[in-house]
């Protein structure tokens, strides 16, 4: 895991799906953080908000550059599709948020030769890191 987690944060551009303009919600903050570690953060919501300054998008297809890392911040129920999408428009990795469980969605990924992380922040990796 830690292996996976490493090479997940040496990726660049990362989707964040589930990021709203809402500082009380975890996915501010670590879109927040990951700016500050210099990767670009591309928000994808259904309301598709700019959020840190960075133009929103309400699904990953709609987005029209290469996505590195897809992050999700959404209920476990729904990962499984936003992981089906990732693996559809090619991303090299999919992080599960902390609490987000999808066995099945994770296996899928890595299937398709994708980097996974599962119930893990990439805020509290950082910290680990430092």
């Amino acid at each position: 895991m830690s292996d996976q987690i490493d090479q997940s944060l040496a990726l660049k551009t990362w989707a964040v799906v589930g990021l709203s303009n809402n500082s009380e919600r975890a996915a501010y903050g670590v879109a927040k953080l990951l700016i500050e570690k210099g990767h670009t953060v591309i928000p994808v919501h259904p309301k598709a908000e700019s959020v840190h300054g960075q133009k929103g998008y309400a699904k990953l297809s709609d987005i029209p550059v290469s996505i590195d890392v897809v992050d999700i911040f959404v209920n476990s129920d729904l990962a499984g599709n936003v992981v089906d999408e990732a693996i559809t428009i090619g991303a090299k990795g999919v992080w599960l948020q902390l609490d987000v469980i999808d066995a099945a969605a994770v296996s899928r990924a890595k299937d398709a030769g994708l980097l996974t992380v599962m119930n893990r922040c990439p805020a509290i990796e950082y910290k680990k890191r430092v």
